[in-house]
């Protein structure tokens, strides 16, 4: 079973966009079939998602921990208008934050979600 995820950081980016749940789920499908932007390492990859009619070159861009299969989660988001890319710094936390999501147990993701650190999403 896929379970998919936005942080709590995630989500407070995302209500300053047009960024919807859908395109997330959207944008999940399109990495299980493959379609990643750039792997970034430690389980952490880059996807652009388009906006409503704005397309992908004028969308956000998202960066995702994963296994590729069973579990997704949306942790940094950022506008390629407002910023070119994330910094190594912010990229070093990045991936400690997915090695830390990607081990946690299935109880351990319901008590996140139960505390309001995780959103659970495309179920």
């Amino acid at each position: 079973m896929r379970r998919v995820f936005k942080t709590r950081h995630f989500q407070r980016w995302m209500r300053k966009t047009e960024l919807t749940d859908a395109a997330l789920c959207r944008t999940v499908q399109e990495m299980v079939a493959g379609l990643v932007d750039a792997d970034l390492g430690g389980g952490l990859v880059k996807k652009r998602v388009g906006l409503a009619g704005r397309g992908k070159s004028g969308g956000v861009r998202t960066l995702v921990a994963t296994n590729r299969g069973s579990r997704w989660f949306f942790l940094f988001g950022f506008e390629k208008s407002e910023r070119g890319n994330v910094s190594d710094g912010e990229l070093e936390a990045l991936r400690a934050i997915a090695a830390d999501l990607l081990v946690r147990t299935s109880l351990q993701l319901d008590e996140a979600i139960a505390d309001g650190a995780l959103q659970e999403i495309c179920q």
